[in-house]
């Protein structure tokens, strides 16, 4: 008897929750976030409190009312923190490293960048390569730059070459000249410097041409490496990054990144692969475009060096390096070569990423740009500068708006190099190093981007928001954004060069559901404070892929 009551009794309770579901009104829905500081970066750069998400996409934005009209399997409160669209890093480089690399972004003296190289030495074996990246002069506690005699001491029976942050210089040890058969002798390779002592003995430190050493260094496969890219494709979810492009692609590269996204579908941040123009027929074979893929991958624009940069320095500049009379930086390709480049890919519908650093380099690109524009003209072409640190003139900028060459900008620079640009510059150049405000007032689109030094997106934001180098001296604080103006450059501006602010960039209905969850109010706070916020949640098509550990 009493087991029939139980029966009864549930019945009834499945029922009457049956009924309640039934008379429920409201549409279900994978996943509604509320109750925080909804950063849409919308054309009105609306703050709202929630967002309602289904499948991948974000279906409407709001306030409380949306829970009364949506009912979520997943209901996220927000506890009153900042939700905003996912940055859109423009120009990065994610690459994956073989066992004989070393990561030096860390290190803070030669000391440990010797003791590091010691022990790769000892774990590869006599004679085997070592590389490493990441090192910066900047960061040393000697003050100075890691040397040959500091690698022959650490590994005077292994070739090393270490290559700086930025990757436009380097230095080799003994080992690694000899095999690349460099003495103190050797004539200048072309558009790169080879750097002596005082008493003309090398110091090791190669100039944009390390390549002259690294042709000779065993080149890792795809699968070596393919782990570690992996990885260090995840690690940008917990930077806050869901969207990038990689800028030292190829056509070659093109089918390990297809396969690396087919398998991890959904798991990794959204990516554009710059490749590099060969020829139109090699091009043409290849079978794709700009824009090609699909949401998770994409073929990006044409990768094209102009000049070297500011770790060298190379960057080539219309007026002498201070200090340097004679010396303007270097290009790394022919005019001519250059004409031909941008009138073939720009004819065949290719958009453009333009490495050009110094301001004689960004005046050359934007005419050579601007000629071939009016040889085949294109309504919407996006081509774009990459850093853009050197200002050029107010006519050249002029030219930039009336052609809709845009510019991914690196605001991080301004707060990592002020060593160098202090170092090779002077007067306006080395105030308004990296611009921000100046092209913007002339019409130009500007999106910011890290170029790795650091990728974090933090330490990009806070130099364009406060102008400040590391030492906290202020560079032309009249180039500074807003941070509403600073989080759009990083994230609906990103998605703009690449063609995708229609489905990403900013929080709103109909847009992939590609968001983060900051642990502070970065509208609020201190801007000295920027650089301490942290990534609490990356959201990718409505799905949380990472979640920071206390």
């Amino acid at each position: 008897m009493m087991k029939n009551v139980f029966v009864i009794l549930a019945t009834c309770l499945i029922l009457f929750a049956c009924e309640k579901e039934q008379g429920d009104s409201r549409t279900r829905v994978d996943t509604i976030l509320h109750n925080g500081k909804v950063v849409t970066i919308d054309a009105s750069l609306s703050i709202m409190s929630a967002v309602v998400v289904d499948g991948d996409s974000i279906v409407a934005v709001g306030g409380d009312e949306l829970l009364e009209e949506y009912v979520a399997n997943n209901t996220v409160d927000l506890a009153g923190k900042v939700l905003m669209p996912g940055f859109v890093d423009s120009h990065t480089h994610i690459r994956g490293e073989p066992q004989r690399h070393i990561n030096l972004t860390e290190t803070k003296s030669i000391e440990e960048i010797k003791n590091l190289v010691s022990d790769k030495a000892a774990e590869l074996g006599e004679g085997e390569w070592i590389t490493g990246y990441g090192w910066s002069e900047d960061f040393m506690a000697e003050l100075r730059r890691p040397l040959r005699t500091d690698l022959d001491e650490a590994a005077p029976d292994n070739p090393v070459l270490l290559t700086r942050a930025g990757g436009h210089s380097a230095v080799a040890n003994s080992a690694a000249l000899r095999q690349a058969e460099i003495t103190a002798t050797t004539p200048q390779p072309d558009n790169g410097v080879i750097e002596h002592r005082d008493d003309g003995e090398l110091n090791g430190v190669i100039r944009e041409r390390q390549d002259i050493i690294s042709r000779l260094i065993p080149e890792a496969t795809n699968e070596e490496v393919r782990d570690s890219l992996i990885a260090e494709l995840r690690r940008q979810l917990s930077l806050g990054i869901t969207s990038l492009t990689h800028a030292t692609g190829s056509i070659e590269a093109w089918p390990e990144w297809e396969t690396i996204y087919s398998q991890h579908r959904g798991t990794l941040p959204r990516a554009n692969l710059q490749v590099f123009w060969i020829d139109p027929g090699t091009m043409m074979a290849f079978g794709k475009k700009s824009g090609d893929g699909d949401e998770h991958l994409r073929v990006g624009p044409i990768k094209i060096f102009v000049d070297g940069g500011f770790t060298g320095p190379a960057a080539y500049t219309k007026e002498p390096y201070k200090d340097q009379p004679d010396y303007r930086g270097t290009l790394s390709i022919e005019p001519a070569e250059l004409t031909r480049i941008i009138s073939e890919l720009n004819a065949a519908g290719w958009q453009t990423g333009i490495h050009a650093i110094g301001d004689a380099a960004i005046e050359l690109v934007v005419d050579e740009l601007a000629l071939a524009l009016d040889e085949n003209p294109r309504v919407d072409h996006r081509h774009y500068l990459n850093h853009f640190t050197v200002m050029p003139s107010s006519v050249a900028m002029a030219k930039m708006a009336e052609y809709g060459i845009a510019v991914t900008q690196q605001a991080n620079f301004t707060y990592t190099l002020e060593g160098r640009y202090v170092d090779y510059l002077d007067g306006d150049r080395v105030e308004h190093n990296n611009p921000l405000r100046t092209p913007m007032n002339h019409g130009i689109h500007v999106a910011l981007s890290s170029d790795i030094l650091p990728i974090g997106p933090m330490v990009g934001i806070y130099a364009a928001v406060t102008r400040k180098g590391m030492s906290g001296r202020v560079f032309a604080a009249e180039e500074a954004l807003s941070v509403m103006e600073a989080l759009q450059a990083y994230t609906l501006y990103g998605a703009w060069l690449s063609f995708e602010e229609g489905m990403k960039g900013s929080i709103e209905a109909g847009k992939l559901a590609d968001m983060i969850v900051l642990d502070q109010d970065i509208l609020t706070i201190d801007p000295a404070q920027i650089l301490n916020v942290n990534i609490e949640q990356t959201w990718l098509g409505g799905r949380l892929v990472y979640e920071r550990s206390e």
